[in-house]
């Protein structure tokens, strides 16, 4: 991935969880919070709701192919953690890429404006 790291701070998620926004689909639900940094860094679960560990690891394989492939449209300087939801596992993987291309990247995009100075609360 070109522009991004790995999130795996437990208290970056939970903030992302708290403060951030987020999309939900049947197969995902993406949150999104701006970072301040010149990169994105993506965490990804997927719990035991979504089946044993062969589908939670198949999971985490769809979302990590879905997003390196979308990457390059995404805008920097954001914390992006996508968790994944049991429907995922029933769909192949170029489906949950054409999802990501349609409607998750312009979801993202859309987050991330709204975080935009001018619509910001003081």
């Amino acid at each position: 991935m070109l522009y991004t790291e790995i999130l795996n701070d437990n208290r970056d998620f939970l903030a992302l969880y708290k403060k951030g926004r987020y999309s939900a689909c049947k197969y995902s639900v993406i949150y999104v919070r701006p970072n301040g940094r010149p990169f994105n860094r993506l965490g990804i679960t997927a719990g035991k709701k979504v089946g044993n560990a062969v589908c939670r690891n198949r999971a985490k394989r769809l979302i990590r192919l879905a997003y390196r492939q979308n990457e390059i449209n995404m805008p920097v300087g954001m914390d992006i953690v996508i968790v994944a939801r049991s429907q995922i596992c029933e769909i192949k993987s170029q489906e949950y890429c054409g999802y990501m291309e349609k409607y998750g990247v312009a979801d993202i995009q859309k987050m991330f404006r709204s975080f935009s100075p001018a619509n910001r609360k003081k």
